[in-house]
């Protein structure tokens, strides 16, 4: 299921795609995107913070059982009881996995010590992969034109058309309200009371890791640079092409690009699914 939302009648609804019409590919679900009407932003945020906190404490080569040991035995986030170190061990695992066998994750974890001033964006996709909810409110967010103000009731609206009346009211604006933190975290929105669309800067880890969670749901060639995924940070077709460059430059990924054509290879990305 392509999970565009409801967005103001001025806006293109078809025109943010984080899937092919034909749906996702098979490898997407492999890699860990997570699909559905249930996601962490009923209760949580991208959780950012926690999320740095966590990688910057644990060894890249951990496993998922190091970090939940981390989180929950040795509190490295400072949680005042054991049920909140639980719960939010949970909620981080849902929208991160925190598991090298996780494709998304393992990248993830791969780009983050490498590229801090991208660490917002790069947490942002890896849960817009894991979050069905956060899918949902990126339209109404993405496509707001900069220096706007975002209506909230776009992305109640969005929610409403994909979960129906399975969230009461009170439930609905909670999600809103995460969503609207979340974006607000990645540098997508500012401001306190009033939400105003700003204009993220891309860095190329970002796009690299746009431009592959773009190939694992399945689309290819140019489409990747003109897919939700690229669009998420910010990029025009021309824009994530030039990063994209930049990506190759600095070795993350293999590009071949002249007129028309424009092939990645990600290998250098993930090179354990490239050992294999």
């Amino acid at each position: 299921m392509s999970l565009h939302g409801s967005l103001a009648p001025t806006v293109d609804r078809g025109s943010l795609q984080f899937f092919p019409s034909q749906g996702p590919s098979a490898a997407a679900s492999r890699a860990g995107f997570r699909f559905g009407e249930k996601g962490t932003h009923s209760s949580r945020t991208i959780m950012l913070t926690e999320l740095t906190a966590v990688l910057a404490g644990i060894p890249g080569e951990a496993n998922r059982g190091d970090y939940a040991a981390a989180i929950v035995s040795g509190n490295c986030l400072a949680k005042t009881t054991s049920a909140t170190r639980r719960l939010t061990n949970q909620r981080l695992g849902e929208l991160y996995a925190l598991d090298p066998a996780c494709v998304i994750f393992r990248v993830l974890r791969q780009l983050w010590p490498r590229d801090e001033a991208g660490r917002p964006l790069l947490a942002l996709l890896a849960a817009l992969a894991r979050d069905p909810l956060l899918r949902v409110t990126a339209p109404p967010v993405v496509l707001l034109p900069a220096g706007v103000e975002l209506p909230r009731a776009s992305i109640s609206t969005a929610l409403r058309d994909v979960v129906g009346e399975r969230f009461n009211d009170a439930v609905l604006d909670k999600v809103v309200r995460n969503a609207a933190s979340s974006w607000a975290q990645a540098g997508h929105l500012q401001g306190r009371t009033f939400k105003i669309r700003h204009r993220v800067q891309a860095t190329p880890s970002a796009v690299a890791f746009a431009l592959y969670l773009g190939h694992l749901a399945g689309f290819r060639s140019e489409e990747l640079l003109t897919s939700g995924w690229s669009a998420a940070v910010d990029c025009s077709p021309t824009s994530a092409r030039s990063l994209a460059l930049e990506a190759k430059r600095i070795g993350l990924v293999d590009l071949r690009g002249a007129g028309d054509v424009f092939e990645v290879g990600f290998e250098r990305l993930d090179r354990a699914a490239a050992r294999r």
